[in-house]
């Protein structure tokens, strides 16, 4: 089970996508860049990060450097 709570664009033929994943009986954060496929529909990459929701507050101040370090 997957829920999409937010997209964006990296391209004309990738997106980012972030949701919430279950495996296994656990929920889990997933950031993980979708394909364009022939038939138009979005398939899965490797490319991305699942990570248990305890690190969300170690993956906001990742961010939140990110967002310091690019203004300066």
């Amino acid at each position: 089970m997957s829920q999409i709570l937010h997209s964006f664009p990296k391209n004309a033929l990738e997106e980012v996508r972030a949701s919430l994943t279950e495996y296994k009986g656990r929920q889990y954060i997933d950031l993980r860049v979708f394909y364009k496929a022939d038939n138009d529909e979005m398939r899965p990459t490797k490319k991305g990060l699942t990570l248990s929701p305890e690190l969300l507050p170690e993956l906001e101040q990742a961010i939140q450097k990110l967002i310091e370090a690019v203004g300066e």
